[in-house]
């Protein structure tokens, strides 16, 4: 029988998919964000009432607990890729999924299933990584029947990925590459929600389980899957490492000088993440375990990048008007 669940983040890209899964399985949905007022799109994901935001400071004791009260199970898919003020990597990535995970297990919250991410661990090159690896090994101390998620770096109609690549690519004829070797194996949002969902019923075993797409592909090769799937030529090269750190350096001095108005193409703790692979370990469990065939870039790009092509939406149209005889 359905239940209540909380979503720490229900309203980010991961976590709105979660919502609306489960809400659909006739789950009561409580969507725990920093600011609901802006949240309130997903209380269409359900009928009146079911699915509902708010407000929670993750950084306190008393939100955290009131967001939690009375529920059946629990979703942290809280995350920063940096410093945001006082949501810090540590504050947001480790603090907060420990005390989410600890105030679960005080509360007797039966299930909880955390988001981490592939290449986490407290030896990585980026504060990003290291940060999730210490929230991950909170959690498991403070609720060893967790589930928790490692994806891939995820793609989807409103990702801060594939968006990003596919906008240089409109714009400028040359595409340097950071680490263009280093590879990936992009997952779909969606198979990752229903993941989550499987933890949340407890339909899927406590575990750990690594999430990756059907496809491992290098950085330079996710470049040219974007390149091809916006009908683009482009020229496409390796970006020395020295020139990637002036880059990240240059982007992080914008941001913070405009406070964060704009954003830097790179930082540099992404470029130090992407010194490591983000590909799912050999006999590591995932999707397969999960009974979840994991979902092909290509079904799913052309459906949301289309706009960043020559002619957007009527390119389709034009390309099959080439073959009209002219009278």
């Amino acid at each position: 029988m359905a239940g209540l669940v909380t979503i720490f983040g229900g309203s980010g890209f991961l976590g709105r998919h979660i919502a609306r899964r489960l809400a659909k399985e006739g789950w009561r949905v409580r969507v725990a964000v920093r600011e609901p007022e802006e949240a309130g799109f997903v209380r269409q994901y359900g009928v009146v009432g079911q699915v509902v935001p708010v407000l929670c400071n993750i950084r306190d004791e008393g939100s955290v607990a009131a967001a939690l009260r009375g529920a059946d199970a629990a979703v942290y898919s809280v995350g920063v890729l940096g410093d945001q003020g006082r949501n810090t990597l540590d504050a947001v990535n480790r603090d907060g999924a420990a005390r989410v995970a600890r105030m679960a297990a005080e509360m007797g919250i039966a299930r909880l299933v955390h988001v981490s991410g592939l290449g986490a661990s407290t030896e990585a090159e980026a504060a990003y990584l290291r940060s999730k690896a210490e929230g991950e090994e909170a959690v498991r101390a403070a609720f060893p029947g967790a589930m928790i998620l490692k994806p891939a770096p995820m793609f989807g109609v409103d990702d801060t990925f594939f968006n990003r690549l596919a906008q240089l690519a409109r714009l400028f004829p040359l595409l340097p590459v950071p680490r263009p070797e280093t590879r990936l194996q992009p997952v779909y949002v969606d198979d990752v929600a229903a993941a989550a969902v499987l933890g949340v019923t407890g339909a899927a075993a406590p575990g750990t389980y690594c999430l990756g797409g059907p496809e491992v592909m290098t950085q330079r090769e996710v470049m040219e899957e974007v390149v091809a799937t916006i009908r683009r030529k482009r020229v496409i090269v390796g970006m020395p490492l020295f020139l990637a750190r002036l880059m990240a350096w240059l982007g992080d001095i914008g941001s913070y000088v405009t406070l964060g108005i704009v954003k830097a193409p790179i930082s540099k703790d992404e470029l130090r993440a992407l010194a490591s692979d983000s590909v799912v370990p050999e006999g590591a469990d995932g999707f397969a375990e999960l009974g979840i065939a994991p979902t092909a870039m290509e079904i799913v790009l052309p459906g949301y990048l289309w706009r960043f092509r020559p002619s957007g939406q009527y390119l389709a149209i034009k390309d099959s008007a080439k073959g009209l005889r002219k009278s």
